[in-house]
């Protein structure tokens, strides 16, 4: 069983998981746009390194030829060998301002009764923490998504409009809508 299933009937005035499957298959699709649309206009995918500074609140890619910075903000972080999903408002190490759009979508679970989004720790594996984060993207309508490493804590992170600046200091910002 996925996160979006409680083996409960749905209260009244709460939508079925048949609604949250619609927002995982928008939210998949939204992920899969916006990664082919940032790889496509300015490489998300091939930096040399990503830093991401919660004092700032800045996502930074190095290129070789160049430098890409955003706004961003924590969702959470997936925990493959403790199979678990952690909230970033539930995550001490994630400063309150970096967390607003995971506490966005424990105030859209609460109001529509969906236990996985509201509780601070999710039990599962990683098809679990993509599902989560699937809806968390589709909920926050979020326009450029990063997963954050391979291994430990992988933070996912969404980001804003992405300013490139090159070697010789120019810039320009490049901002992805989809659908």
């Amino acid at each position: 069983m996925g996160p979006f299933h409680g083996g409960t009937d749905p209260g009244p005035g709460q939508p079925e998981t048949s609604d949250l499957n619609t927002l995982l298959l928008q939210g998949e699709d939204m992920i899969e746009q916006l990664g082919a649309a940032h790889a496509k206009a300015w490489g998300l995918g091939t930096a040399d390194r990503w830093d991401l500074d919660q004092r700032t609140g800045l996502i930074t890619w190095t290129f070789p030829d160049k430098i890409a910075t955003a706004p961003a903000q924590i969702l959470g972080s997936f925990n493959a060998e403790a199979e678990s999903w952690l909230w970033a408002w539930a995550n001490d190490s994630v400063l309150p301002e970096m967390s607003r759009d995971a506490w966005a979508v424990h105030e859209w679970g609460q109001a529509h009764g969906h236990r996985a989004l509201i509780e601070p720790k999710v039990h599962g594996d990683a098809s679990t923490a993509g599902a989560l984060v699937a809806v968390a993207v589709r909920i926050t309508r979020a326009t450029g998504y990063h997963k954050g490493g391979t291994g430990g804590a992988i933070p996912i992170i969404t980001f804003g409009p992405v300013t490139l600046t090159s070697k010789d200091g120019g810039t320009r910002t490049v901002t992805v809508e989809i659908g």
